[in-house]
């Protein structure tokens, strides 16, 4: 159950905070701390199995990496606690809710994955935003396709600040996430189980995110009897970084919707 962890100082409720797939708790950090300023709450930024500086330390399946996850929360924090993610951190914290109810206070989950498979995924088909000439050309050329639909801000310094966010933190293990991504069991058991989420959620979604999309996250709102659902233009899938004020501005209002979250 070793994963590598940053918290803050302070003393507050804990808030676990857990990555995009691929990325480091360095890059979590970058798009969740400033969400999270002067509300007193004790942050801690996980790096996953295979992510970061945490070894491949489970089988490459989610449902191993949940499982290290909870194992971890078992053991390090004294439930219930806020969990928040982005992209498959959120898919990992949605599916906790689910199967551990007993560790989960509330959900914060943006652009989250809700199914796992690519070609089952409801994606926007509207044209992309505007964007300045040359606005891609500090990413490398293998990173512009992806960037292209990931994007819904798109000006050289959203990606900039995403390009330094990516490389943010430690190695990780690539050949552990291939396999993760590339097995069957990239998609959790209960993927699609009916099960109701007490407690506070709220889901952020970008209206140009080509990754995930925002479709399938609204129907998702069916499991979140105390949930908010809001959908941001002029954001993709890496909203954090492009709309970070909004990011901020929600956040806050995720927390005083949960009860025993003392107001900043």
């Amino acid at each position: 159950m070793h994963l590598a962890f940053d918290q803050s100082t302070d003393t507050g409720p804990a808030v676990v905070c857990l990555p995009m797939f691929s990325t480091s708790r360095a890059a979590t950090a970058a798009a969740l701390r400033p969400a999270f300023a002067g509300e007193g709450l004790r942050e801690i930024y996980l790096d996953l199995p295979g992510h970061g500086d945490t070894p491949a330390n489970c089988p490459p399946t989610s449902q191993a990496v949940l499982d290290t996850v909870c194992a971890w929360l078992d053991h390090h924090v004294d439930p219930p606690v806020l969990l928040a993610g982005s992209s498959y951190g959120a898919y990992l914290a949605a599916g906790i809710a689910r199967q551990r109810p007993d560790l989960v206070r509330g959900l914060l989950l943006v652009c989250p994955g809700v199914t796992i498979a690519r070609d089952s995924r409801n994606l926007p088909d509207n044209p992309p935003l505007e964007a300045p000439t040359g606005w891609l050309d500090a990413a490398p050329a293998a990173l512009h396709a992806h960037l292209d639909a990931a994007l819904g801000h798109r000006t050289p310094t959203v990606v900039a600040t995403v390009l330094a966010a990516l490389n943010a933190g430690g190695p990780g293990d690539p050949t552990f996430q291939q396999e993760l991504q590339s097995s069957p069991g990239y998609a959790l058991p209960d993927e699609n189980a009916e099960v109701v989420v007490d407690g506070p959620v709220s889901v952020i979604t970008g209206r140009q995110d080509g990754i995930v999309g925002y479709a399938d996250q609204f129907r998702a709102m069916r499991h979140y009897p105390r949930g908010t659902y809001t959908l941001i233009d002029a954001a993709g899938h890496y909203l954090p970084y492009e709309q970070p004020a909004l990011l901020r501005s929600l956040t806050q209002d995720w927390l005083r919707r949960t009860p025993g979250i003392p107001a900043a």
